[in-house]
C-alpha cells in the first residue's frame, strides 16, 4: 500500500473517535432521571452494598447489573456524567481487542488502523443510530443493561480465539464459565441471544470448525452455556426477580394473547430496524474489510461454504432470539415494547455483526473478481463511512441543546429545592423536566408517579408534589 494511503488508513479511526469525544463532552449535561432518582439516594445514604442488595432482594435479581450501577451511582451526579466517556472507552477497547483476535485467529492481515476504525464505526452506529440515542448512550442504567452486555458477550470469545496451547484452552474455558455466570446475572435478553448462538455452534460444530479444534469448541460452548444457565438460575430464584414477575404478572407471558401481542411488537421492531438506513454504514465497514484483507502470503482469502452458513444461521438465531427477548419484555412494557428501543440492543448488536459479515463477503468478491476496481470500492466504502459519521455528528449536535436546556433547568430547581429543604420544608413542589422521553415524577399525565417518592428521598423530605404542568 502506498505511503499516502497507509497514512490515510492510520488516521481514519479519528473520524468515529471524534464522535465519541463529542458525545462524551455532551454528557456533562446528563442529570438524574428515571431509575437514577432511586439509585442515587440509596447508595448515598446506605452505601454500595445496599444498592446491590436492592437489585437482588427487591428490584429484579440482577446482581452483576447492581454492581455496575452502584459503581457509577457511588459518585452521584458526577458518576452519571463520566459514565458515557468511561463506558465508551471500555466498550471500544473490548471491540478493538475482539477484532484483533478474529484477525489473528483467521491469520489475516489488514492495513494498520482498520481494526480500530471498524470497531469504532460499529460502536458508533450501535450507539448513535438509535431512535433514542439518549437512552442508548447517555442514560447509564440503560447502557449497563442493554448496551454493554452484548459487547461483553462478543468479547468473551477473545480467550478462545487466541488459545493455541492446552493451558490457553483451559484458561479460555474457565473464563467462559465465569463470564457466562456474570452474563446470566446481568441481562436476561443478552443471555437468550448468547444461548441461542451457543446452541447453534454446538449443533453445527462439525460443519464450521476443523476436526482438531472441534473438541475444544464444544467444551468451550458447553461451559459458557452452563455458566449462563447458572447465572440465570441465580437471577430467577432471587427475591427481586420474584417481585418483578409478580409485579408485572410475568406468568402471563406464555398466554396466547401475550405471545401474539409480542409477535406484533416484534414485527414492528424488525420493520423499524430494517428501514433504518444508517445501519447500512456497517455494511460499508464490512466491504472495506473485505476488499483490503489479505492472507499472510499476500493473497486474497477465499471464503468456503462456512461463510454463507454462518450468515444464514446467524439470521435464524437473530429472528428466534429477538422474538424470545420481546416475549420476555412484554409483561413489563406491554405494547410499548415495540418502541422501547433500548430493549432491542441485546439483539440489534447481532444484526449489525451480520450486516458487517454481508459487507465483508461483498468486498471479498470484489477483491477476487474485480481487482482493478478494488481501490475504487475501498474509496467508496470510506466515503460512505465518512458521510454516515457526518450524519451522526449532526444528530448528536441536535440532541445537545435539549440536554443542555434540561440540565440548566434541573440545576436551577435543584438549588431551589435544596434551599427549601434546608429551611425546614417537608413538602416540595417538583416540576418534571423531561428529555428524550425519560421517566420523571408525574410523567405520562400522572400515570408514572413512582419516581416522586425517590425524588423526595433524594432531597430528604417527606413528599414532592407536581410543581408544573409541562408537556410530557
Amino acid at each position: 500500500m502506498p505511503r499516502l494511503a497507509a497514512t490515510g488508513m492510520g488516521l481514519l479511526p479519528l473520524l468515529p473517535l471524534f464522535l465519541f469525544g463529542g458525545a462524551s463532552w455532551f454528557a456533562r449535561w446528563v442529570r438524574p432521571s428515571g431509575d437514577e432518582w432511586c439509585f442515587l439516594p440509596l447508595v448515598r445514604d446506605e452505601g454500595f452494598v445496599a444498592l446491590v442488595d436492592q437489585f437482588y432482594s427487591t428490584d429484579n435479581g440482577r446482581i452483576a447489573n447492581g454492581v455496575l450501577v452502584a459503581s457509577y451511582a457511588t459518585y452521584g451526579v458526577a458518576g452519571q456524567q463520566w459514565y458515557a466517556a468511561i463506558s465508551s472507552l471500555v466498550i471500544l477497547a473490548l471491540l478493538w481487542a475482539w477484532a484483533m483476535a478474529l484477525l489473528r485467529c483467521a491469520q489475516w492481515q489488514v492495513p494498520r488502523g482498520l481494526p480500530l476504525f471498524s470497531a469504532a464505526m460499529l460502536l458508533a452506529v450501535f450507539c448513535f443510530s438509535s431512535v433514542n440515542t439518549y437512552k442508548t448512550f447517555f442514560w447509564p442504567a440503560s447502557s449497563v443493561s442493554h448496551t454493554f452486555p452484548p459487547v461483553l458477550a462478543a468479547a468473551a470469545t477473545i480467550p478462545a480465539l487466541l488459545a493455541t496451547s492446552r493451558r490457553g484452552r483451559t484458561a479460555a474455558t474457565a473464563s467462559a464459565f465465569v463470564l457466562g455466570t456474570v452474563m446470566g446475572t446481568l441481562s436476561e435478553e443478552t443471555s437468550v441471544v448468547a444461548l441461542t448462538l451457543l446452541a447453534l455452534a454446538l449443533l453445527l460444530g462439525p460443519r464450521l470448525f476443523p476436526a482438531g479444534r472441534l473438541t475444544f469448541v464444544r467444551t468451550w460452548c458447553a461451559t459458557a452455556g452452563a455458566g449462563i444457565l447458572i447465572g440465570t438460575t441465580l437471577l430467577l430464584t432471587s427475591p427481586g426477580s420474584h417481585n418483578r414477575r409478580t409485579r408485572h404478572h410475568a406468568d402471563s407471558m406464555f398466554a396466547p394473547e401475550s405471545l401474539s401481542a409480542s409477535l406484533r411488537g416484534y414485527v414492528h421492531i424488525l420493520y423499524t430496524l430494517l428501514t433504518s438506513w444508517q445501519y447500512l454504514g456497517v455494511v460499508a465497514v464490512g466491504v472495506l474489510i473485505g476488499v483490503l484483507v489479505r492472507r499472510a502470503d499476500g493473497r486474497v482469502p477465499q471464503p468456503d461454504h462456512r461463510a454463507p452458513l454462518l450468515l444464514s444461521f446467524g439470521a435464524a438465531a437473530l429472528l428466534l432470539s429477538g422474538y424470545v427477548c420481546t416475549v420476555i419484555a412484554y409483561p413489563a412494557f406491554g405494547p410499548s415494547v415495540a418502541t422501547a428501543n433500548r430493549l432491542w440492543n441485546d439483539f440489534l448488536f447481532l444484526l449489525l455483526l451480520l450486516l458487517a459479515g454481508v459487507g465483508g463477503l461483498l468486498g471479498n468478491v470484489t477483491a477476487r473478481r474485480y481487482r482493478l476496481h478494488v481501490k475504487s470500492v475501498a474509496a467508496g466504502a470510506v466515503l460512505a463511512c465518512v458521510g454516515l459519521t457526518v450524519v451522526l455528528a449532526f444528530s448528536l449536535r441536535a440532541l445537545e441543546p435539549d440536554m443542555r436546556e434540561r440540565a440548566e433547568a434541573w440545576d436551577t430547581q435543584d438549588r431551589l429545592l435544596r434551599h427549601q429543604a434546608a429551611a425546614g420544608a417537608t413538602v416540595l413542589p417538583y416540576t418534571p423536566l423531561v428529555v428524550s422521553k425519560m421517566s420523571e415524577p408525574f410523567g405520562s399525565r400522572g400515570k408514572r408517579p413512582w419516581p416522586a417518592s425517590c425524588v423526595a428521598t433524594y432531597y430528604r423530605v417527606e413528599k414532592v408534589t407536581d410543581g408544573g404542568n409541562v408537556p410530557r
